[in-house]
């Protein structure tokens, strides 16, 4: 705008000093206009000139804008899908079909590495082999150093793309793509394999994380049971031999009396075994039946070792608790917790009452054992050094967001109390 507002400035003041003299009227007007509009055409030549080439830039990275936007929501719901997937080989056969669609290759492939340090075909899409074992694709290809060459033919992966899948900073695997013909691969692409190779990843960390807590669950529950045997079977079977042993003695020697003593504190020791197999029996079955809530079972499993321990038992079980039900892992810890908490008052507290209470409200259920019995300390226990039932308890509560307290009761005996928050544990399927 400035430049022809300082042209016809100029041009006027030529015109006013030298046209005017030398060039009569009207030529010295058509002069002053040609010249005007010959420097108008030239300035507006220049100027479309850089708005279509603006235009064009801007076209351009809308379009850039409008592809990258298309392949995030396809990476969004290529995530969605993946999340939802609970089997480890769907979620790596949908990363691999997804990665080749995505960025239009002609085969992708997730290589992992083995137990001897090479790299194994997990998950093809658009490779066609053969099937070893559970799924795995004999390899295709020739001897390579490149991994992708080792599984794909040369020619189906003339421009190629490859991503790590890394757990801990350590390569554990590789997504690739191929494809036939030369082309180039920009930095979306290289981002978009790199996001599903991360999904890749999470799921199989996922899927290994699963796999070692049920190896932990099977440990934790042979220690139990080994735990159980030791302290109850087996020191009362030693028991009985001992005081079998006695028996035989005292009737050799003609004492009847001390014998029937003996025979009657075997008796005993009998029925506190049986309680003790009885309730490793029931440790080793589900804990809440179909159709039964928790509060339900806690009572039943209650009556049934105050039936056993000859203690009174008060049922404060509300309504809200009784016909609850969350996961079934929360159940399991629930009800494993409140067991320990009534087999250790049967063993070691000579307790003469007992109170369970259950109330679930606001979100939280509480859920509590109290004795009128020794307390911790007439066992050498204290709440700050536990023994390895209280230890137990408080890991299973851990494990389920929970917290549980154990303390001595004003008066005498122990109480447990139990808190879980119940927001994160679904309902149960009842009827699986």
């Amino acid at each position: 705008m400035l430049v022809p507002a300082l042209t016809v400035a100029v041009l006027e003041e030529v015109g006013d000093q030298l046209l005017d003299q030398n060039i009569s009227f009207p030529l010295d007007n058509l002069l002053i206009t040609g010249t005007v509009l010959l420097i108008g055409i030239v300035i507006a030549f220049f100027g479309f000139r850089r708005i279509d080439a603006l235009t064009r830039d801007l076209r351009a990275r809308n379009e850039e804008l409008e592809e990258r936007g298309a392949a995030a929501r396809a990476l969004h719901r290529v995530s969605v899908a993946i999340a939802a997937m609970t089997d480890v080989d769907r979620v790596l056969a949908a990363v691999v079909t997804h990665a080749r669609e995505l960025l239009g290759a002609d085969v992708a492939v997730l290589l992992l590495e083995g137990a001897d340090g090479q790299m194994e075909l997990r998950a093809a899409a658009g490779l066609v082999g053969r099937v070893r074992g559970a799924g795995v694709i004999e390899p295709a290809g020739p001897e390579s150093d490149e991994p992708l060459l080792q599984f794909v033919p040369p020619e189906m992966a003339v421009a190629r793309l490859s991503a790590p899948l890394q757990r801990g900073g350590e390569t554990i695997g590789l997504l690739a793509v191929g494809a036939a013909a030369e082309r180039g691969f920009d930095a979306d692409d290289v981002e978009t394999l790199s996001s599903l190779a991360y999904q890749a990843t999470i799921a199989l960390e996922h899927a290994r994380l699963q796999a070692r807590l049920r190896e932990l669950a099977v440990v934790d529950e042979r220690e139990r049971i080994a735990r159980e045997l030791h302290d109850g079977i087996a020191q009362v079977l030693g028991y009985v031999n001992t005081k079998s042993q006695a028996v035989d003695g005292f009737l050799e020697a003609g004492r009847v009396d001390e014998a029937r003593v003996q025979l009657g504190e075997l008796g005993a020791a009998a029925r506190a075994v049986y309680v003790d197999v009885r309730e490793t029996i029931l440790g080793l079955r589900g804990p809440i039946e179909p159709g039964q809530g928790l509060g339900t079972a806690l009572a039943a499993h209650a009556r049934r070792v105050a039936e056993a321990s000859r203690f009174a038992l008060e049922l404060a079980i509300e309504p809200s608790a009784a016909s609850l039900r969350l996961d079934a892992d929360a159940e399991a810890h629930i009800y494993r917790i409140v067991q320990e908490a009534l087999t250790n008052v049967r063993k070691h507290a000579l307790a003469h009452k007992v109170r369970l209470g259950a109330r679930a409200d606001g979100g939280l259920l509480v859920i509590t054992v109290e004795d009128d019995g020794r307390g911790l300390g007439a066992s050498g226990l204290t709440p700050q050094m536990p023994g390895y039932g209280l230890r137990s308890m408080r890991e299973r509560a851990g494990r389920i967001g929970g917290t549980v307290q154990v303390v001595d009761r004003v008066g005498g005996g122990v109480l447990v109390r139990l808190e879980l928050p119940l927001t994160g544990h679904s309902p149960a399927d009842v009827g699986a």
